[in-house]
């Protein structure tokens, strides 16, 4: 017969003898064959290892005929994976007991001695069996994470600047290679979109992208939601978990808002990225995975490395190609493209019609600095066509962005609290630059990472 393709397998059996031969005949065909005498190591093993069959003697020294320990240490296994594949083994064997264990949870069931030639074809059944139940199990979790993606909204890029341009022809560059991409740019601008992009035109099109923001992880999830964990690992672990790195297998992990990690997490990064492999909380195993990775931030993570607060060699791992994306205010000439994309999506969500803007709002639009970016001229539009009337959008639709920011309001008070003047000035400086943080740190004498710092601490 041809030789047949199996995975790692584990024969438990207290007979030394058995162990041995049946170790002989199927390392010719396994990709790996694990022995143990002892069942109380069920449990370690079973915990710290994946197996794509295992072997399970149903009769051990303590009970030589009845089969219940078969039973228990099956019912062990179950608990610990519930996607094994587990033939039980036995000299004793008859049809009551093999129904038993069928019902027990075992996919199959043999007598001792065995033929070769069936033992060979039984394990080959469910080594596929198995792969079947991982293809299933993988496919269910992309299936789900999909379904959460679906919810999102997504527009095409728009823009037709010279910026723009450079970007689209970095994209089609980038796309088609596996190169790690950095995409560098302030809230609002649209970094997601860029990475989805760069998927969407690569060769991992037809698989799944994952997205995570790594600003919303706290500390103690970081592990459990990046890398998963198994059902018991912790308090609220009530299941196995896969992480966004094993989800994403095959195809793109996007980390947006990486510049946020502390230094103990960026090394746990590290090594994940540097071994292609993860581990699940609970676990010894190690589980390796294929992934295009995308990184975003709004940080200054060069100037980070330099105030040792960002990894100089995760930073060589996730910029293998660099993309800025600029800020609103330095992309004027796609401002009326991206408001009439904005008019038509709302216009229809809100049954309403509006024929355009008229001219003294898009100047306005045009004028107004967009601290916000993208994001703050799509809710501006919304607002806009929610409590507008008439037939076009005029300026005083958009009263609203020339309204006095709260902090220059508060500038006229007299205050001589440090952290208020700091806060204020910080704030007036901005203002003035327009949204320029680089323009702004330089004017107050920071670094970008110092203002940065600074804008956390004040929420601003």
């Amino acid at each position: 017969m041809d030789a047949p393709q199996l995975g790692k397998i584990l024969i438990i059996d207290d007979n030394e003898d058995l162990l041995f031969a049946a170790k002989m005949l199927l390392k010719k065909y396994a990709k790996e064959v694990s022995i143990e005498k002892d069942p109380r190591r069920i449990p370690f093993l079973v915990s710290n290892n994946s197996y794509d069959v295992i072997l399970l003697d149903m009769n051990f020294t303590e009970d030589t005929t009845s089969g219940k320990e078969g039973f228990f240490w099956l019912k062990k296994i179950k608990e610990i994976d519930p996607q094994a594949v587990v033939i039980l083994i036995t000299a004793f064997g008859d049809v009551e007991m093999a129904v038993q264990a069928l019902k027990e949870g075992a996919t199959d069931f043999i007598l001792k001695p065995w033929q070769n030639e069936k033992l060979l074809a039984t394990l080959t059944a469910a080594t596929r069996l198995k792969e079947s139940y991982d293809q299933v199990d993988k496919l269910s979790k992309k299936q789900k994470q999909l379904q959460s993606d679906l919810k999102k909204p997504y527009e095409d890029i728009i823009g037709t600047s010279a910026s723009m341009k450079n970007i689209f022809s970095i994209i089609d560059k980038v796309a088609q290679t596996d190169a790690n991409v950095l995409i560098l740019g302030e809230n609002g601008t649209g970094k997601e979109l860029i990475a989805r992009a760069i998927h969407e035109r690569s060769m991992r099109k037809d698989e799944i992208f994952v997205g995570v923001d790594m600003g919303a992880i706290t500390e103690t999830l970081f592990e459990s939601e990046l890398f998963g964990h198994k059902r018991g690992a912790f308090t609220d672990a009530k299941e196995d978990r896969a992480g966004r790195f094993e989800i994403a297998d095959k195809g793109s992990l996007f980390l947006d808002e990486i510049g946020n990690l502390s230094m103990p997490l960026q090394s746990k990064l590290l090594t994940v990225i540097q071994k292609r492999e993860v581990t699940r909380i609970g676990t010894n195993k190690s589980i390796p995975v294929d992934i295009r990775l995308i990184c975003a931030t709004n940080m200054p993570l060069h100037e980070m490395v330099l105030d040792n607060t960002f990894r100089q060699d995760l930073l060589y791992r996730i910029n293998t190609v660099e993309i800025f994306l600029p800020p609103l205010r330095e992309r004027l000439d796609d401002i009326p493209l991206l408001a009439n994309h904005f008019l038509k999506i709302y216009c229809n969500k809100y049954r309403k019609q509006f024929d355009g803007f008229t001219a003294s709002a898009m100047q306005l639009l045009q004028r107004y600095s967009w601290p916000g970016n993208i994001r703050e001229l799509q809710h501006a539009i919304e607002r806009a066509i929610i409590m507008a009337d008439g037939t076009e959008l005029d300026a005083r639709d958009f009263f609203f962005l020339s309204a006095k920011p709260v902090n220059e309001r508060m500038a006229t008070s007299a205050t001589f609290n440090l952290d208020e003047v700091e806060k204020t000035t910080i704030q007036k400086v901005i203002d003035k630059n327009g949204g320029n943080i680089s323009k702004a740190a330089k004017e107050l004498g920071l670094t970008r990472a110092s203002l940065y710092r600074r804008l956390e601490k004040y929420g601003l």
